[in-house]
């Protein structure tokens, strides 16, 4: 896989991720999707879940309350109702 993906993931109060990354996993309302770099544009809504941030061998997750996800050119933002990191451990 060559490149990186651009990740932004917005939540009302704040921006709660933005950096680049090999790989998003996201919830949307007509099944999980799985976004990677060059990834052909498409808008959907999003679903209560969990949102994956895969970066080399790190792995990140958000819940997520509802929003929607926007994959064109740029890279990946997801507008998400509520959104907050799940902190493991």
């Amino acid at each position: 896989m060559a490149g990186k993906l651009n990740f932004s993931l917005v939540a009302p109060e704040r921006e709660i991720f933005a950096g680049s990354v090999d790989q998003v996993d996201a919830p949307g309302v007509e099944g999980d999707f799985g976004v990677l770099p060059g990834h052909a544009p498409f808008m959907t809504t999003l679903r209560e879940g969990v949102v994956v941030v895969y970066d080399g061998g790190s792995r990140r997750r958000f819940d997520v309350k509802g929003g929607f996800a926007d994959i064109n050119g740029e890279g990946l933002t997801i507008l998400a109702e509520q959104a907050e990191e799940i902190v493991e451990g």
